[in-house]
C-alpha cells in the first residue's frame, strides 16, 4: 500500500503535479459533470467541493472557510439587504412606469428597452430586473405587433451587459476585485469597469440592432393559454347525480379521461381547492376540471353530469377565491423529468396545476400526467389571500413572471433612492471602503423602514452566497497546489509571449466554460489562471482581470449561461437553440469589444 501510493506521488509529480493538484483538478471536473448533468442545486455543489478539499488535505480549514469571510461575498451579503429596500418602496415600479415611454418602432423599442435595463443592472440584481420588465415587454409586443420572444431575449442581453459596468453589478466582478486586492493590496473603484462596460453595452446593442432577423420570432405562452377560449370547463353535479354522497376518489370524478379535477364550488359559494382525494360530492356542487375540454365532457354520459351554465374562469380573469399566474419551472426544481399527478407537490403548497406550456404552445393533455421539463411554463391557480407567502414557498421550483408583490410609490421611494446614491457616492470618492458604504446603506434602509427586518432577511440569497464562498475556496486550490502556475506556463508555451494573444486565449476560454456553469465559478477559477499569466509577462495585471470580468459575464449562446436567459426562456417560449445564431455572433463580437477597449484604457 505504502509503495503504490509512494509510486502514484512519483508519476503525478513526473506529470508536473503533486497528488494534492490531481485531487483538485477531479474535484473540479466532478464538479462541472455534476453541475451540467444532474439537478442538484449548485449551491450543494460547492459545498462539497470544499468539503473534498479540505478533508483530502488540499487547503486547511481556514483556507476552505476564508471565503465566508471575503471581503466580496460579505459585499455581495449585504447588498442583498439594499436591493430589497428599493424594491419594496417602488423604486424599479417607477422608472418601468415613467422612464420607458412608448416606442414608435421595433429599433427604437430594443434601444428604449435594453438602456434603462442595462442602467439598473450596474447597481441592482439582474434578475430582479428582468422579472419586472417581463410585463412591459409583453404590452410592447402587442403594440407592436412582435412576438415577445424579438424583445425578450434583448431584455436578458442588456442585463447581462449592464451588470459589467460597474463592481457591484456583477457577482464575478465582486469576485474577480476581491482577489485581486487580496494579491496586490490596491483596493479598485466601484466604476473600475464602467467605462469598457459601457463601449461593449453599445457594440452589444449594435449588434442586436443590426442581426435583430437572427432573433427568434416564438408564440410566447401568454399566447397559447389565450387562444384556447375554454382550459376549464365547469359541470354542475344534479341532485339525483349517483355520484352525490360519495368522496370524489369513490366516484371516479378525480383523474378523468382528458383532465383532472381542480376545484369543487359549493352551493353557498364555498370554494374547495385543491380538492383532496376523500372530499365528499353534494348535489348542487360545480366541479372544475382543467385539460382536454372535449374529453372531459363525456363526464355528461359516463356519470350523469351537466354542463353548467357559464365558464368559470380565463387567464385574465380573477374572480373571489381564486388566483391564476404563470410560472416557469427552474432547471434545478424537484418537478424536473415527474409528472404532477406522481407527486404531492399541488397539496404540500396549495396549489393546482390548470395547463402547460412549452416552447410557446400549450401541450394537449392532462396537465397533471405531462413529464414536466425545465423552461416549462405552468398556469397555477392560487389562494389569492395567501399567494405571497406561496410565492415564497414556491422560490427554486418556480419563478413567477409577475411583480405584483411591489406596492406603490410614495415617500420611502425617493428616500431609498437617495440611500443608494449617497451608498454609490460615498464609494467613488473614496470616502470610505465599498464594504463600509454597504453596510451603512444597508442599515439606512432598515432604520427608514424601507424595509423591515423580516424582509432583509428573506432578501438574502444564501444559495448564491454559498455558490461566493465555494468559488472563493476553488480559486485558492487552484493557486496553493500550482495548477494556475502551471496552465499559465503552458499557455505561454502555446500561445508564445505576446501578451495579446495570451489574453485572447483566456478570455475565449473563460467565455466558453461560463456558457455551462455559473458565472461566479468560472471567474473564480479563471483568475488565478490570468493574474499569474501576467506576472509571468511581466505586465500588467488589471489589464487581465477586467478582461476576465466581461468575459466571464459574456455568456449569451445557451439558455443555461445565464439566469436572466431561464427566467425569459419560459417566458418567449423559445427552443434550446434559439440563443445560438446571435449568442454565438454576440460572444465573439463582445470578445473583440472586450480586449480592444480594456487594453486601450488599461495598457498593458
Amino acid at each position: 500500500m505504502i509503495n503504490f501510493a509512494g509510486n502514484l506521488h512519483i508519476i503525478c509529480m513526473f506529470l508536473g503535479l503533486d497528488i494534492f493538484a490531481w485531487i483538485t483538478i477531479a474535484t473540479i471536473l466532478g464538479m462541472f459533470i455534476i453541475m451540467i448533468c444532474t439537478k442538484l442545486p449548485a449551491d450543494f455543489v460547492f459545498l462539497g467541493g470544499m468539503g473534498v478539499l479540505y478533508v483530502t488535505g488540499v487547503l486547511s480549514m481556514s483556507e476552505a472557510l476564508a471565503g465566508f469571510s471575503s471581503n466580496s461575498v460579505v459585499t455581495i451579503g449585504v447588498l442583498f439587504v439594499v436591493i430589497a429596500g428599493l424594491v419594496h418602496t417602488g423604486v424599479l415600479q417607477w422608472i418601468v412606469k415613467y422612464l420607458l415611454g412608448i416606442p414608435r418602432s421595433y429599433s427604437k423599442a430594443i434601444v428604449r428597452l435594453m438602456l434603462p435595463v442595462a442602467g439598473l443592472s450596474a447597481f441592482l440584481s439582474n434578475t430582479t430586473v428582468v422579472a419586472l420588465f417581463i410585463n412591459v415587454v409583453k404590452i410592447w409586443s402587442k403594440k407592436l405587433k412582435v412576438a415577445p420572444s424579438r424583445l425578450l431575449i434583448p431584455l436578458s442581453y442588456a442585463s447581462c451587459m449592464g451588470g459589467i459596468c460597474t463592481l457591484i453589478g456583477t457577482p464575478p466582478n465582486l469576485i474577480v476585485s476581491g482577489m485581486y486586492m487580496k494579491d496586490t493590496q490596491t483596493e479598485l473603484n466601484i466604476f473600475t469597469t464602467t467605462l469598457p462596460g459601457l463601449f461593449c453595452l453599445m457594440v452589444g446593442i449594435s449588434v442586436i440592432l443590426l442581426f435583430k432577423k437572427l432573433l427568434p420570432e416564438r408564440q410566447s405562452p401568454d399566447e397559447s393559454f389565450e387562444a384556447t377560449n375554454s382550459y376549464t370547463l365547469e359541470m354542475l353535479v344534479p341532485s339525483e347525480c349517483p355520484s352525490v354522497g360519495k368522496t370524489v376518489t369513490e366516484a371516479g370524478l378525480m383523474d378523468v379521461k382528458g383532465g383532472h379535477l381542480i376545484e369543487i364550488v359549493r352551493f353557498d359559494k364555498e370554494i374547495i381547492s385543491p380538492v383532496p382525494s376523500d372530499e365528499f360530492i353534494m348535489g348542487g356542487d360545480r366541479l372544475v376540471y382543467s385539460g382536454q375540454i372535449d374529453e372531459v365532457l363525456e363526464l355528461k354520459q359516463s356519470h350523469g353530469l351537466v354542463t353548467a351554465d357559464r365558464h368559470v374562469f380565463s387567464v385574465h380573469e380573477v374572480e373571489k377565491g381564486r388566483q391564476l399566474k404563470m410560472a416557469t419551472l427552474e432547471r434545478n426544481s424537484s418537478l424536473v423529468g415527474k409528472c404532477m399527478g406522481e407527486t404531492h407537490f399541488e397539496q404540500d403548497n396549495n396549489i393546482v396545476l390548470v395547463a402547460v406550456a412549452r416552447s410557446g404552445e400549450r401541450i394537449q393533455e392532462s396537465p397533471r400526467s405531462i413529464t414536466l421539463q425545465s423552461g416549462d411554463t405552468l398556469l397555477i391557480e392560487l389562494p389569492p389571500f395567501q399567494s405571497k407567502a406561496v410565492k415564497a414557498s414556491l422560490k427554486g421550483a418556480l419563478r413567477f413572471f409577475d411583480s405584483d408583490d411591489i406596492p406603490n410609490i410614495g415617500r420611502r421611494t425617493l428616500v431609498s433612492s437617495f440611500i443608494m446614491i449617497a451608498m454609490v457616492l460615498l464609494s467613488t470618492f473614496n470616502v470610505m471602503s465599498l464594504l463600509q458604504s454597504c453596510f451603512l446603506a444597508a442599515g439606512a434602509m432598515l432604520l427608514t423602514r424601507c424595509c423591515s427586518v423580516e424582509q432583509a432577511r428573506k432578501s438574502i440569497d444564501w444559495n448564491i452566497l454559498m455558490i461566493f464562498a465555494g468559488s472563493i475556496c476553488l480559486g485558492a486550490a487552484i493557486e496553493k497546489t500550482g495548477i494556475a502556475r502551471l496552465l499559465a506556463d503552458n499557455i505561454l508555451g502555446i500561445c508564445g509571449s505576446n501578451p495579446l494573444v495570451v489574453l485572447t486565449c483566456i478570455c475565449l476560454v473563460a467565455t466558453f466554460i461560463t456558457e455551462f456553469i455559473s458565472n461566479t465559478a468560472a471567474a473564480a477559477m479563471f483568475y488565478p489562471i490570468a493574474y499569474q499569466s501576467a506576472v509571468s509577462l511581466g505586465v500588467n495585471p488589471l489589464t487581465f482581470c477586467v478582461c476576465l470580468m466581461i468575459a466571464a459575464s459574456s455568456s449569451y449562446a445557451t439558455p443555461i449561461g445565464s439566469p436572466t436567459h431561464m427566467l425569459v426562456y419560459g417566458a418567449g417560449g423559445y427552443r434550446f437553440t434559439d440563443f445560438m445564431p446571435i449568442g454565438l455572433m454576440m460572444n465573439l463580437v463582445m470578445l473583440a469589444a472586450n480586449i480592444f477597449i480594456v487594453t486601450l484604457l488599461f495598457p498593458l
